[in-house]
């Protein structure tokens, strides 16, 4: 079995620090943005809330998932690492080429790019001119801070998880305030057929996407004291931290704008901070956003970087990536890598299709993960666990099958985007046979 250097990584994190990366990596733009598209695909707010919450339920299923895996196998590469000891390499290889080389570099380019067009709104700086160096500037700081080691890099995301619950908090007493106007019809709604089973499970897509993130501390596992014991407790009270943060943001929107109001607003946070004090609370809303925004990109640096690290220890990236620094503990050139392609993603623009393209490969990497669950359970019967699921194998089995019929769902309402995520993830399978043949002739590179 292809195992991680012994000592890579030294332990630094603890349990706040764990806590803070889960609701970091999930915590982005989605929240301040993506309940107006729900809206729009639901016919009360009810409805909506309930959406919510059943993404909420589905997450916390997977996250618990993730809790035991991380306990059974704390080392850095998360998902990959599940696929490569359960699967090959192969399988782990292809997970790897989707997310590591296109989705985490794009996603880090596509909220660096809103980070900067949310605070260059909030400062005043109009015009595209000076999106894209605030973006590439935001980028390279991030990777420039992380060059130090982990302790460096948790403490600047703790900063801005912390900023982005502060938005939160704001957002929800606002919309408390704003209650007494419209709660009672937002949460009953206009009279609507309701939804076939189809158009709710694609209304469902962009609420998991927002729930997405919670997988970047598997990826950091090999830098987390205890883990054991700090994985499943990070896990699990960071994620019910992000459902509870959700549902009452979603309550403060329905209150503040109805629920016709919500599904007709473009920004509906601004919107709704602007009824209560006018342009100068969408001001401030702007730099929670920015907030926000700007500790995903630190954490999805932080993550993606692991999962290359680990790729390249195993030979399937240049090893010169799979190395982590003897002082700083930091796999200071994955880091290099993955930021390097990152700009070069925010300067092309190129991000937002490329994101698109590997939303459903995201997604199969998280049903195939969870599905190596049943395999550690199957061969590794006599290894202690010092965390296992409840109500397994119920929850994973609702988890895989509840998020297959989803893709399922939005393959059926974008089938381009999916066949092209497809296509990618089988791109993957020529690129890792031409690599093992280039290894196998330069040994040393």
């Amino acid at each position: 079995m292809l195992t991680e250097p012994a000592n890579a990584y030294a332990r630094r994190l603890n349990t706040w620090d764990a806590a803070m990366i889960v609701i970091g990596g999930v915590i982005g733009a989605g929240i301040f943005l993506t309940p107006s598209t729900v809206a729009r695909h639901t016919s009360s707010g009810a409805e909506l809330l309930i959406l919510w919450a059943i993404g909420g339920g589905l997450t916390l299923a997977g996250v618990l998932c993730y809790a035991e895996l991380g306990a059974r196998r704390p080392q850095a590469g998360g998902i990959y690492v599940y696929l490569r000891e359960a699967f090959g390499l192969m399988p782990a290889f292809l997970f790897g080429w989707t997310m590591a080389l296109i989705n985490y570099p794009g996603s880090v380019a596509a909220v660096a790019t809103m980070f900067a067009e949310y605070l260059c709104s909030a400062l005043g700086l109009d015009g595209p001119a000076f999106v894209k160096p605030v973006a590439v500037g935001a980028i390279v700081f991030i990777v420039g801070i992380n060059l130090f080691g982990i302790r460096a890099g948790a403490w600047l995301q703790n900063v801005f998880t912390v900023l982005k619950l502060l938005a939160i908090v704001l957002l929800v007493i606002t919309g408390l305030v704003l209650a007494h106007e419209h709660l009672g019809v937002a949460l009953i709604g206009q009279p609507a057929t309701p939804a076939s089973p189809w158009a709710f499970a694609g209304a469902l897509l962009p609420v998991l996407f927002s729930y997405g993130g919670f997988h970047y501390l598997n990826d950091l596992a090999g830098e987390v004291r205890n883990p054991q014991r700090t994985l499943p407790r990070a896990l699990g009270m960071g994620m019910t931290g992000v459902v509870i943060c959700y549902l009452l943001a979603n309550y403060a929107y329905l209150a503040g704008l109805g629920h016709a109001g919500l599904a007709a607003s473009d920004a509906p946070a601004a919107d709704l901070l602007r009824r209560l004090f006018g342009e100068r609370g969408a001001t401030v809303i702007a730099v929670g956003i920015a907030c926000s925004t700007f500790g995903y990109c630190a954490i999805a640096v932080a993550g993606g970087a692991r999962v290359l690290q680990t790729m390249g220890a195993d030979g399937v990236f240049f090893r010169a990536a799979g190395r982590v620094d003897p002082r700083t503990r930091a796999p200071q050139v994955a880091l290099a890598v993955l930021g390097a392609w990152a700009v070069v993603l925010t300067l092309s623009g190129t991000f937002g299709q490329l994101l698109n393209y590997t939303t459903v490969g995201e997604w199969l990497g998280h049903v195939f993960g969870i599905g190596t669950l049943f395999w550690y359970r199957k061969h590794f019967i006599d290894e202690p666990a010092p965390y296992r699921v409840p109500f397994y194998p119920l929850l994973p089995l609702i988890f895989v099958v509840t998020v297959f019929g989803v893709i399922v769902a939005s393959a059926i309402h974008a089938p381009r985007d999916a066949g092209m995520s497809l296509v990618i993830i089988a791109l993957g399978v020529p690129v890792y046979y031409g690599w093992q043949r280039w290894v196998r002739r330069h040994p040393l590179a």
